[in-house]
């Protein structure tokens, strides 16, 4: 077993192990409008059938775009798209409004004082 202090000797894991889950973020533009729209919704932790009821759309074509996403952004496993997705919900996000978009400094300005 590998004490604490021996594993953070050995350097950080991205590069130690070459895999790095922002790679995939840098891969989106190659996804299709609605590619995007399920990996978006793949970020959430939803299942095929809930995926399929919000899209109102198939399992087996839920499926078949989430292998497509897979494949296009290099990567081995739904889990790993699901991944990237919440690294990056900012890009794939169009709602400005969500609250997991970050603040800019000029939005902060307008908002109202807390009381």
């Amino acid at each position: 077993m590998t004490t604490r202090s021996a594993a953070a000797e050995m350097g950080c894991t991205y590069r130690r192990t070459g895999h790095n889950p922002g790679t995939g973020v840098q891969r989106l533009e190659k996804l299709t409008g609605r590619e995007r729209e399920v990996l978006l919704l793949l970020g959430t932790g939803l299942g095929n059938r809930e995926l399929a009821r919000e899209l109102g759309i198939t399992e087996r074509t839920v499926k078949a775009h989430i292998a497509n996403i897979v494949g296009k952004m290099g990567l081995q496993t739904r889990t790993q798209a699901a991944i990237v997705a919440a690294l990056a919900h900012e890009r794939l996000c169009p709602d400005r409004a969500c609250t997991r978009h970050p603040i800019s400094p000029a939005d902060r300005s307008s908002e109202a004082p807390a009381a």
